[in-house]
C-alpha cells in the first residue's frame, strides 16, 4: 500500500521477535537458569509453528546477541549446546516443512563446529520456500552495519564502486538482510521497553508491540494478541491517513 495501511490489515509477511524472560520465568518458580533456557527452546519450536499456521513468511529470532557473550562462561556453554540441539533435533522436520533456515550475524570468530552446524542447516534448507526462519546468532546490528560499511570503504578504495554513489540501497545490500524483506513487526516479551541492539536498520519503519509475557509463556494466544494489536495500526510510513485539502490548509 502507497500512503498507508488501514487498521484491520492482514498479518504481517516478517515478524522479527526478541525473545527475552527466561531467566526471570526460571527465578520466579525457583528453578535454575538453564530450565528456563530449556522451556524457551520449546516457546521457540512453538512460535515456528504458529507464525507458519497464522501465515506469517519470515519469522525472525533473536537467539544470541554479541552482547550475550559477557555471560558468564557456563551459561554460554548452555546456550550454545541447545543451540546445538536445535539444529541436530529439530533441522529434519523443518526442512520436511518446507522451512528455509537462514542464520544472520558474525561468523568469522564463531568455532568452526558451530560454523558448520549454521551452514549445513542453510545448505539442506535453501530451497525451501514454504516459510523462511531467520535465527539472528551472534547478532548485534551495530556490529553488522560496521561490517557492511566496512565492504563499502574496501570497495571504494580498491575503486570497485564510486564513493559518492554510496546510497541507502547499496548500504542494504551489505547487511546479513540483504536477500530479505524489513520486518513489519517487532515483538518483544517480558515487558522491557527497548530493542538492544536488534534490527536497527531494518526496523526503521516496523510496528513495535512490548508484551508482558514472558518468552517461556509466549504461546499461541500471545502470539495471536500480538499480530491483533498490529491489526489495529496504522501505517503511514511518514505519510498522511487522509488527503491533504491544500485550500483548507492555507486558510
Amino acid at each position: 500500500m502507497s500512503a498507508g495501511q488501514r487498521a484491520g490489515q492482514a498479518n504481517p509477511g516478517h515478524v522479527a521477535i526478541i525473545m527475552d524472560g527466561n531467566g526471570r520465568w526460571a527465578q520466579m518458580r525457583g528453578l535454575p537458569r538453564q530450565e528456563g533456557h530449556r522451556r524457551g527452546l520449546e516457546a521457540l519450536r512453538g512460535a515456528v509453528r504458529n507464525a507458519g499456521e497464522l501465515g506469517v513468511k519470515i519469522l525472525t529470532l533473536y537467539s544470541f546477541s554479541t552482547e550475550n557473550w559477557r555471560r558468564p562462561a557456563t551459561e554460554v556453554s548452555f546456550l550454545l549446546g541447545l543451540l546445538k540441539r536445535f539444529v541436530e533435533k529439530d533441522l529434519g522436520q523443518l526442512h520436511a516443512a518446507g522451512v528455509r533456515v537462514r542464520v544472520i550475524g558474525g561468523r568469522d570468530d564463531l568455532a568452526a563446529d558451530i560454523r558448520r552446524l549454521v551452514e549445513h542447516a542453510e545448505t539442506v534448507t535453501r530451497d525451501n520456500t514454504r516459510m523462511t526462519l531467520v535465527v539472528a546468532f551472534n547478532y548485534g546490528s551495530r556490529d553488522e552495519i560496521v561490517r557492511a560499511a566496512r565492504q563499502l570503504a574496501t570497495d571504494a578504495a580498491a575503486g570497485r564502486i564510486d564513493a559518492a554513489a554510496i546510497d541507502e540501497a547499496m548500504l542494504a545490500s551489505r547487511l546479513d538482510t540483504a536477500d530479505l524483506p524489513d520486518p513489519e513487526l517487532v515483538i518483544r516479551t517480558s515487558g522491557e521497553t527497548r530493542i538492544s541492539n536488534f534490527l536497527l536498520w531494518q526496523a526503521a519503519y516496523a510496528e513495535f508491540v512490548f508484551t508482558p509475557v514472558l518468552w517461556p509463556d509466549f504461546d499461541r494466544a500471545a502470539f495471536e494478541e500480538a499480530l491483533a494489536e498490529y491489526g489495529r495500526r496504522e501505517r503511514r510510513f511518514g505519510g498522511l491517513s487522509e488527503p491533504v485539502d491544500r485550500a483548507a490548509g492555507a486558510a
